[in-house]
């Protein structure tokens, strides 16, 4: 079965996408998450502890609500004075960067995972996402594995980025198309 479009399930299932001590990670931080989700809003300080405990690099001042759902802290930078949005999801498999000053609004969605649908077994693909310092991804948008979102750029409300978008535009839509060139210095 090595043609494509059929998947093999049992070989996915058994294959090994994690080394026994980020297993163990996850275990502690499945554990030690409802530390950071149930904490009241105005605990920014206390959240960005308890990601730095799991090995996030993590600013000065960020602000992180505590219904920001990460999978991995220890795949996530964020740059200082940023702020990530209620509801926001930082999937990652792969590292996630977030620059300084960038604010991730509600309900944003960074998947830094993929598969490999070329081969039957579907192999787990632990890709980086980059959001470079002064972006602005607004209200329920997404972005996909091995995207950089430019320095000073604008991912407009549910867009769609699978491509990098570069710096200083703005972007919307799905798939995300530049609509605008921005005026800022940097």
């Amino acid at each position: 079965m090595s043609r494509i479009g059929i998947q093999d399930v049992k070989n996915n299932r058994t294959s090994r996408k994690w080394t026994r001590r980020e297993n163990i990670k996850r275990v502690f931080w499945s554990i030690m998450s409802p530390l950071f989700y149930l904490s009241p809003r105005p605990f920014w300080g206390w959240r960005r502890f308890l990601l730095r405990l799991f090995g996030a690099k993590i600013g000065a001042d960020v602000h992180l609500y505590p219904s920001v759902k990460i999978t991995m802290p220890w795949n996530l930078e964020l740059g200082a004075h940023c702020a990530i949005g209620h509801g926001a999801t930082l999937y990652a498999l792969g590292a996630i960067v977030v620059g300084e000053r960038a604010t991730l609004s509600q309900g944003v969605h960074l998947c830094a995972g993929s598969h490999d649908w070329r081969l039957p077994e579907f192999p787990l693909l632990k890709q980086p996402i980059v959001i470079e310092d002064d972006c602005w991804i607004a209200a329920d948008a997404f972005v996909g594995p091995k995207v950089t979102i430019g320095r000073g750029s604008i991912l407009g409300a549910r867009a769609v980025a699978m491509r990098d978008i570069p710096k200083n535009v703005i972007a919307v839509g799905n798939p995300a198309v530049i609509i605008k060139s921005r005026n800022v210095n940097g």
